[in-house]
């Protein structure tokens, strides 16, 4: 079964033999290090562009010095630092920076699978720095720009009378991805730069606000737990049938965090091979590298969504510039919606 574009369904990988099953490796090319973003045509970039009609902006980053303290621990804060050679003269330096502390994009050497590799049978070997290979680079070189599809799915779920708990981790499940387009009277088209919003940063930083307000010093102690996507077959069959390029959400891992309900395995852990860790039954494991799904974390969307309620509009151009970082595995995601 296919949709014209002569490429598989999602149960068409599952049934795979000439590849790991589930996966799309092959499907672009055997040297293919763009994954999904290869559906994010000349095409697409077109139409997204018939899509601007007032020309504001929005930008979707948080300020890189959005948080007090690290979400995950071992990024750490950046350091800047402004200099000058003269009194007349500034320039700056950042230490410590780490790309995807904030609002970034995930390459495809973040994640491996760890019964089948890294995207595409990528040697692992040389995913280091300064090889190109799944570097983000890729994404900066193909550019990523097209049509931004916002599903308001907090939104969405509060006017139905199920608000989000943000004290509390939950699975969306993609029922919910189509109830809502349904709700906005909108559609997922293939290329698209498909937005999800929560409500989960937007509830984050009112938390962080609330404590610098009070002097009060909480923020190590908020517990990090995040609504997000299921992690389930069903969620990876919705987004790759879709054929979404890139799957952004303001929320720390598009997917619900932590992985704990999680009935997704791999034989590394049913065997023992792989200790239990954080990354046990994460959607991660099958987005990247099986699918090479581009991943947008932490985007900044309430501005951008209080403006498409306010006249029902939910597709706009969106753009979006990772570093140019030979053999980088994230990057700042530096992205504009544009309506």
């Amino acid at each position: 079964m296919t949709r014209g574009d002569g490429l598989p369904e999602y149960n068409d990988l599952l049934a795979r033999t000439d590849a790991p099953a589930g996966s799309s490796w092959g499907v672009f090319g055997a040297q293919d290090d763009l994954g999904t973003l290869n559906f994010l045509t000349p095409q697409c970039r077109i139409r997204a562009a018939g899509l601007v009609r007032n020309g504001k902006a929005y930008s979707l980053d948080l300020p890189l010095d959005a948080f007090p303290r690290p979400l995950i621990s071992h990024r750490g804060s950046l350091q800047h630092t402004v200099f000058g050679l003269n009194e007349f003269h500034r320039d700056d330096r950042i230490d410590n920076l780490f790309p995807q502390a904030t609002s970034q994009i995930d390459g495809l050497r973040h994640f491996g699978h760890p019964d089948h590799g890294f995207y595409n049978g990528a040697d692992p070997a040389k995913l280091v720095s300064g090889d190109p290979t799944l570097g983000i680079q890729r994404y900066a070189e193909h550019g990523v720009a097209g049509r931004g599809l916002l599903l308001d799915v907090g939104r969405y779920l509060e006017q139905v009378g199920d608000p989000i708990d943000f004290s509390k981790a939950r699975s969306i499940p993609a029922r919910v991805l189509d109830e809502t387009a349904r709700h906005q009277g909108v559609e997922v088209e293939p290329g698209d730069l498909l937005l999800l919003r929560f409500g989960w940063l937007g509830n984050r930083l009112g938390q962080i606000r609330k404590d610098a307000g009070t002097g009060a010093d909480s923020f190590s102690d908020m517990p990090l737990v995040s609504v997000g996507l299921e992690q389930s077959h069903d969620t990876a069959a919705w987004l790759w049938n879709h054929r979404v390029a890139l799957a952004a959400a303001d929320n720390v891992a598009l997917e619900v965090w932590p992985a704990a309900a999680s009935q997704l395995s791999v034989h590394a852990d049913t065997k023992g091979k792989l200790a239990p860790s954080s990354h046990t039954g994460m959607l991660h494991r099958i987005l990247i590298p099986m699918l090479g799904l581009a991943i947008g974390e932490l985007w900044q969307l309430d501005e951008l969504a209080e403006a498409c309620h306010a006249d029902g509009r939910y597709d706009c151009m969106v753009v979006a510039a990772p570093l140019r970082l030979p053999g980088g595995v994230g990057s700042p995601s530096n992205a504009v919606a544009i309506r």
